[in-house]
């Protein structure tokens, strides 16, 4: 398990769970939402972002946060571990609301030296919602991965599905 990809549904926990897999097994940390997004909330280009990507998974060891399936080709390549973290549709729907709102309260930027704040006008009232975007994608999302851990299209790759935060501590405990 050197070059793994923690992939689920927004507000699953992808970003808190890879933070601590990557620090506990020192590996480099890579969160492709801030490989992605750039200063005011600008999209990078396709070409911008699987070159980002490209780089960041070039090395010999790390956790790679984040789902993007456009860019499967190039993170999975050499990857050799995929964590699914599935939890339910409640927990799910509850973290993302919890985290979204203490990131409206706080202010905080989400990557460094792009400004990129969330609001809560971008959360709620904006067709871009992240709340409208798990929503609309939790099911998908839940039978895309299930096909995907099920078609063995992927030989070289271990597969683990986290169903529950019970799992997850305990597999970090490694």
């Amino acid at each position: 398990m050197k070059k793994i990809n923690v992939i689920g549904t927004t507000g699953s926990g992808k970003s808190s769970f890879s933070k601590l897999l990557a620090k506990k097994l020192d590996y480099s940390y890579i969160q492709m939402d801030q490989l992605f997004w750039q200063p005011n909330w600008i999209e990078s280009s396709d070409e911008e972002f699987t070159a980002k990507i490209a780089e960041a998974v070039s090395g010999n060891a790390w956790v790679l946060d984040g789902n993007y399936s456009r860019t499967n080709t190039i993170k999975w390549q050499n990857v050799d571990t995929i964590i699914w973290l599935d939890y339910s549709y409640p927990r799910t729907f509850y973290q993302l609301m919890t985290r979204t709102l203490c990131r409206i309260i706080s202010k905080k930027e989400l990557w460094p030296k792009t400004g990129n704040k969330e609001s809560f006008k971008s959360a709620f009232l904006s067709r871009d919602s992240i709340i409208i975007w798990f929503f609309k994608n939790y099911g998908n999302n839940k039978y895309r991965y299930t096909k995907l851990m099920n078609a063995h299209c992927l030989p070289h790759v271990k597969f683990i599905r986290l169903g529950s935060p019970k799992d997850a501590k305990e597999f970090l405990n490694l």
